[in-house]
């Protein structure tokens, strides 16, 4: 897909998933590079530019799409034009390699977290939870997953499929029903979308099911590739957080009937045990630490201004 059709997949919520986001996203800019004619780099950079602004506009909560173009577009400033084309597809092939890599890394992280015969209680669909469960379903380990609808677009029937093909045993709830869940539970992983200095993001419903977790003394873990982190955020820009159509709850609700729909909310890290990223399970002020000395040019607050 060219940028503009992928931009309106990602507005139509016909691609999810922060990692399918960003990977579309750095395959639209590669698709982007090799058709260019432009003669000139100011010129591709103008090209690439229209292309990153559409989609990174196309959802708000998406700050593992824009750190991966702040990647991709770094230093580019003064390039000539054949070296600025082989930068760009050099750091798209990275960031590629990175995802899979670090996906890999949390996977056998997490895995270590599953004891065998244990219950895993899961909120929506996170490809790096998927990776997790899958891990410790081919070290051998018996565990069944309680897993949640995530309402209105049941994205956690998608997770418990997904599992199913695996051969791994799944408890499917509705979000309702989330504190009996979590209740038989010995451990919760949740994926995420954001991160702040000040809280974590998540599916709409995960503070609510990370606070049940509290209450019974079920340890929570996010796990997460540490690009979702929004370093703009330290600035005191705001982590939008998505509205989406009221139509997806209800088509034509009755008259005085208001319709919330919020795709996301902001989990206290307090009620988190901890984050597990490529760095390895940290609590949140740690996972930041750690982020800064990994990726310092992430901190160069000048280029969000």
């Amino acid at each position: 897909m060219n940028w503009r059709q992928t931009a309106a997949a990602i507005k139509a919520l016909k691609i999810q998933g922060a990692e399918s986001i960003a990977k579309s996203a750095l395959l639209a800019l590669d698709e982007e590079v090799h058709k260019s004619r432009a003669k000139t780099a100011k010129q591709l950079l103008s090209q690439l530019g229209k292309a990153r602004k559409a989609i990174e506009s196309a959802r708000p909560t998406e700050p593992f799409v824009r750190n991966n173009f702040l990647f991709c577009f770094s230093n580019t400033e003064g390039l000539e034009l054949r070296k600025l084309r082989e930068q760009m597809l050099a750091r798209i092939r990275k960031r590629f390699v990175e995802i899979e890599r670090n996906k890999e890394i949390i996977a056998e992280i997490g895995a270590r977290k599953i004891a065998d015969g244990a219950v895993v209680f899961t909120h929506c669909h996170s490809s790096t939870v998927m990776a997790i469960l899958k891990r410790a379903k081919q070290e051998g380990k018996r565990f069944v997953v309680h897993n949640t609808e995530a309402r209105p677009f049941f994205q956690g029937r998608i997770a418990a499929e997904e599992l199913s093909k695996q051969g791994i045993k799944v408890m499917h709830w509705v979000d309702s029903a989330a504190r009996q869940a979590m209740k038989g539970a010995d451990i919760a992983l949740f994926g995420c979308d954001a991160i702040t200095p000040t809280r974590i993001i998540n599916k709409i419903g995960s503070e609510l099911f990370a606070e049940v977790a509290h209450k019974w003394d079920v340890p929570l873990y996010v796990a997460t590739d540490s690009f979702k982190f929004d370093p703009r955020t330290i600035q005191g820009y705001p982590e939008e957080i998505e509205e989406r159509s009221t139509k997806e709850v209800w088509q034509k609700p009755p008259k005085n009937v208001k319709i919330k729909n919020p795709a996301f909310e902001k989990i206290d890290p307090e009620l988190v045990t901890g984050i597990i990223s490529e760095f390895g399970i940290y609590k949140h002020q740690m996972f930041i630490e750690e982020l800064k000395r990994s990726h310092p040019w992430l901190f160069d607050l000048g280029q969000y201004i």
